[in-house]
């Protein structure tokens, strides 16, 4: 190979190399720009729920597990009234549950930090909770209170609103990041629950 050939193709090189590079970062920003987080792959999915042993919401007398739970498909939402999103879902929520759909709430505090031990006012939470529920519509069963949060945290969940459909056997098939809406439950929920519901009702599974 001669001498000017040699540099023809350094030179050529030189400039390929970052242009090339240049081209896959454009391509990874573009990705970034125009993808919808609420769209992201969890982790969560076809995973089962994680153990836990979580208070009522509203009645410190009651705990609950994961096995309460099982038995037919059902919704778990995660939900605070500081939510501002979560006061457009209720309403929609309602109307499934008296549908029929199985609801049950994860509520998530934001007032509470576990790691510098923040307390809060637990009979003031339960006040606000039967205000805006009794204005906007309640669609839970009943209301699970992770205050050290860490069942959120096995959960993957990183705000409010965020939904779990969950099947009779406990095994999470769909998270979804932001409201449950008619475009949202038509689109990405209801054939899901429906074929769910439809195989519960052939199993032994029992009721929530």
């Amino acid at each position: 190979m001669s001498t000017e050939k040699s540099e023809n193709i350094k030179k050529l090189m030189f400039f390929l190399v970052p242009l090339a590079i240049f081209i896959v970062l454009v391509g990874f920003l573009l990705k970034a720009l125009f993808s919808d987080p609420r769209t992201r792959e969890s982790a969560a999915v076809d995973r089962i729920l994680p153990q836990f042993a979580l208070y009522d919401l509203m009645d410190d007398k009651k705990q609950w597990t994961q096995d309460d739970l099982v038995g037919e498909p059902f919704l778990l939402n995660v939900w605070g009234t500081w939510c501002i999103t979560c006061d457009q879902e209720l309403p929609y929520l309602t109307e499934l549950r008296k549908q029929g759909v199985k609801i049950v709430g994860l509520y998530y505090d934001q007032e509470i930090d576990p790691d510098f031990g923040d307390t809060f006012d637990m009979q003031q939470l339960r006040i606000d909770v039967k205000d805006k529920l009794s204005r906007l519509g309640n669609p839970y069963q009943f209301n699970i209170f992770d205050n050290t949060r860490e069942t959120l945290l096995d959960l993957g969940v990183t705000g409010a609103p965020e939904t779990f459909l969950v099947d009779e056997k406990g095994v999470i098939r769909i998270h979804h990041l932001g409201d449950i809406n008619p475009r949202v439950w038509e689109g990405k929920f209801a054939a899901k629950y429906a074929e769910l519901k439809s195989a519960s009702k052939n199993s032994d599974g029992g009721k929530l």
